[in-house]
């Protein structure tokens, strides 16, 4: 079976130097998320990426070798090479990120490119994949399915199919990532990656411990997409047909023998967070580091906001490199997330106020809650349920306020005011 050694990351890393369609991207430091945890957290951001993700390095590596002829395919023999030398099309699976980095890479290879997509997939990746050239067909309600499909379109001897990372030319250039790490910050203590396939994982892993053996790489699952820690704990690769997170990057719903492997020999240690602290941590970078990132993209940092990882992990005083390797965040998904956030920062909340059903009373309880400075959102009439007294009525307000001390300056407000309020968006 093929696998990845730092000789092909490095041979990567030749090939893309100086390729235009790959950049260096920058690292900054947290002062919020090293403050949270006692660290000295440096943000890796590559995000910032032309296509807003990591995954034009592996597909760069990937395509180029094929088109010149020297990909290693399903596993570098005569044959493989032969049939490579010839590509004139590839066709690639993915739910957003790994489709962009292929349609661009097959542009600047002056090739076709095909990808499916679940029909899930934000719809901002969809178009984006689009207009770097490349056809979209949207198969299925998860990746499973969009994969399945794929692998129908390859029979043509000229067509390459470029997997998300069960590919040792796809994986060789994600581990890039890991020797730029090393690089800009050469005295990480702990390199925090996503694992989805366990491409960039299995790549960086790999890089980072050839270069840097002491330095510590964990991965970072979410929940509801946990294979690699499944896996590892059942000694065989364990899959989900329909991955459940918010980080649609990583919903891959398994690994790979390939990613697997690398994993199982490089990784130091998984972690899995909530799509709870996904979402904090997308709100945290855009409003302390003033930086845009998909769910995917946050999951590393997330770990940095989960009070059991952090104990796990022990990384005071250390130097911790969260990867941010997604920036393709859609408008719908952003304001979903936001809205959850600020709902558990006790800044977004419902109240239930019960009112005698007369004229004015709607008018005199909105000013009680403008008189505390809260933005009123909505607002809304409960008439009729069955519990209601006749006569009686509730409100229901979606109210912006400041956090929990001025949620209790709007409750008291309201309270002295005769009225019998509930906060119905408090946790219990």
């Amino acid at each position: 079976m093929s696998s990845v050694t730092i000789t092909d990351i490095e041979a990567a890393a030749d090939r893309l130097e100086p390729a235009a369609i790959v950049q260096r991207t920058p690292v900054e430091r947290s002062r919020s998320l090293s403050e949270r945890c006692g660290a000295d957290v440096r943000l890796k951001m590559e995000h910032l990426q032309r296509t807003g993700s990591f995954k034009t390095r592996g597909a760069y590596n990937a395509i180029s070798r094929a088109v010149d002829g020297s990909g290693k395919g399903d596993g570098g023999d005569d044959e493989s090479r032969d049939r490579e030398s010839a590509v004139e099309r590839v066709v690639a699976a993915s739910a957003g990120n790994h489709a962009q980095g292929v349609a661009l890479a097959a542009s600047g290879a002056g090739i076709d490119a095909t990808i499916v997509m679940p029909e899930s997939a934000p719809a901002a990746k969809i178009e984006a994949t689009r207009g770097y050239g490349a056809e979209v067909v949207l198969r299925g309600n998860a990746f499973p399915e969009a994969m399945a499909h794929a692998q129908t379109l390859t029979d043509d001897p000229g067509t390459r199919f470029v997997h998300a990372f069960d590919d040792p030319d796809v994986v060789a250039g994600q581990g890039t990532l890991g020797l730029e790490v090393l690089d800009q910050v050469p005295g990480a203590d702990t390199v925090l990656v996503p694992v989805g396939g366990g491409g960039l994982a299995g790549g960086v892993a790999t890089a980072v411990k050839a270069r840097s053996p002491e330095t510590r790489v964990v991965g970072v699952q979410t929940e509801g997409a946990s294979t690699l820690s499944e896996s590892l704990a059942a000694g065989e690769l364990v899959t989900r047909e329909e991955p459940d997170t918010i980080a649609d990057g990583i919903a891959t719903g398994g690994l790979s023998d390939l990613t697997f492997g690398l994993l199982k020999e490089h990784l130091d240690e998984v972690v899995v967070v909530s799509d709870d602290d996904v979402a904090s941590a997308i709100l945290l970078l855009l409003e302390r580091a003033k930086q845009m990132v998909e769910g995917a993209g946050a999951t590393a940092a997330a770990a940095l906001l989960d009070d059991g990882a952090v104990d796990e992990l022990d990384l005071a005083g250390e130097t911790v490199v969260p990867l941010l390797c997604g920036g393709n965040i859609d408008v719908t998904t952003l304001k979903e997330v936001v809205t959850h956030a600020l709902v558990d920062r006790d800044q977004l909340i419902e109240l239930s106020v019960r009112i005698d059903d007369t004229p004015g009373t709607m008018g005199e309880i909105t000013t009680l809650i403008g008189g505390e400075r809260a933005n009123i959102r909505t607002v809304r009439h409960e008439r009729s349920r069955p519990d209601l007294p006749v006569g009686d009525a509730d409100l229901v307000f979606e109210v912006e306020t400041n956090g929990p001390a001025h949620v209790d300056r709007v409750l008291n407000a309201v309270r002295e005011a005769g009225y019998e309020v509930t906060w119905t968006t408090q946790e219990t």
